[in-house]
């Protein structure tokens, strides 16, 4: 199917059937042919969530199109992570940090990794616009250092802990960072965020959808985000509890989660590597990865300082070596802008790395 072509049935009601499910899964008693419905429901979502969102792309053009899934996706995700800090108290203390630090991971060596390494076994080589991909890995170094690096470092409160004015000061730093990435992403050097040749790829060039295709994919991806994110959730419980039997650390249960947070973008930013679209992928995993943080730590900070709960932000640590080695990997694989199977091995290896011990610490 192409995106100028009408939305088909499944598309339609697979978002309000998994809203449902999940209304069915808070309101109904535990039962285990429900959970195994959760996790269809789930899938169903995800499956819809990248189709509509590839309908929305195609009607406002590149980058805006990557940028609407991935504010989509980071707004209710942070929408989780504030309700579960409200609901558990003192004992989510570290779950925005183990949140964000997973999203990073998973988005700057799992996702790229694998958009490099399928993109290269297809097509040998791919491009991409240095400027786009620099500018917001520039970004994504300074927002992820101020908010988890530096508190680790800090001498006014201890344990890594931020004081409430540093607190503050990251959010803000954090918001601003972000916004002016989405300016220069979307109005004053959007052409950074272009890929470089198109002309080789006719579904770019097929008519778009009309106004009110996209706007009904718009209502029913955001249906299904809010879907994936909240069957997540119904399905922690089960996650938590095979963690628990496994004897694995508690710090799985939010890498967990966050991979089934991120699995709508995973999926569309391997479709675009799929098509040699490397660029519309990089801004879609970068992206998804400074909203994360310029998204959520704002948030978060604002409760923990309105409300007097907790925030341990600080690694340290292997995870601290882990994100000082993305980010110089990261640095390597954009200072080209030509990307091969070698460097999707390389994240996909640091990757497995980081899965690994979270598993054996």
């Amino acid at each position: 199917m192409t995106r100028s072509s009408p939305i088909r049935r499944w598309d339609v009601w697979v978002p309000p059937a998994a809203f449902l499910v999940l209304v069915a899964a808070f309101t109904l008693p535990p039962w285990t042919p429900l959970e195994v419905l959760c996790c269809a429901a789930l899938i169903a979502s995800v499956l819809a969530a990248v189709h509509h969102a590839e309908v929305v792309a195609h009607r406002t053009g590149e980058p805006l199109g990557t940028l609407v899934l991935a504010l989509a996706v980071t707004v209710i995700e942070t929408g989780l992570i504030l309700s579960m800090m409200l609901a558990g108290g003192a004992a989510k203390v570290e779950l925005p940090r183990d949140t964000i630090f997973s999203a990073i991971m998973i988005i700057c060596n799992g996702v790229i990794g694998i958009c490099v390494l399928v993109g290269g076994l297809k097509h040998h080589e791919q491009s991409f616009r240095i400027e786009g991909a620099n500018s917001g890995l520039a970004a994504l170094v300074a927002m992820a250092t101020l908010s988890l690096v530096l508190p680790t470092f800090t001498t006014s409160a201890p344990g890594g802990f931020y004081t409430a004015p540093q607190l503050a000061f990251a959010a803000v730093a954090s918001l601003v960072l972000w916004g002016v990435f989405v300016f220069v992403q979307t109005v004053r050097h959007r052409d950074y965020f272009l890929p470089p040749t198109d002309s080789a790829n006719e579904e770019i060039h097929a008519p778009p959808p009309s106004a009110a295709a996209a706007w009904t994919s718009f209502g029913l991806l955001l249906v299904a985000l809010l879907s994936v994110v909240g069957l997540a959730k119904a399905l922690s419980p089960t996650i938590e509890a095979g963690v628990e039997a496994a004897g694995a650390p508690e710090t799985v249960i939010g890498i967990a989660i966050a991979l089934l947070v991120l699995a709508p973008e995973t999926m569309a930013a391997i479709r675009a590597a799929r098509a040699d679209r490397l660029q519309t992928s990089l801004n879609l995993a970068v992206g998804s990865a400074l909203a994360s943080i310029g998204l959520t730590i704002p948030a978060v900070a604002a409760a923990s300082v309105l409300l007097g709960m907790p925030l341990r932000l600080g690694i340290g640590g292997s995870d601290l070596v882990l994100l000082a080695l993305t980010f110089l990997i990261g640095s390597i694989t954009f200072v080209s802008g030509r990307t091969n199977v070698m460097q999707g091995a390389v994240h996909l290896v640091v990757f497995a790395a980081f899965l690994f011990l979270a598993l054996v610490p």
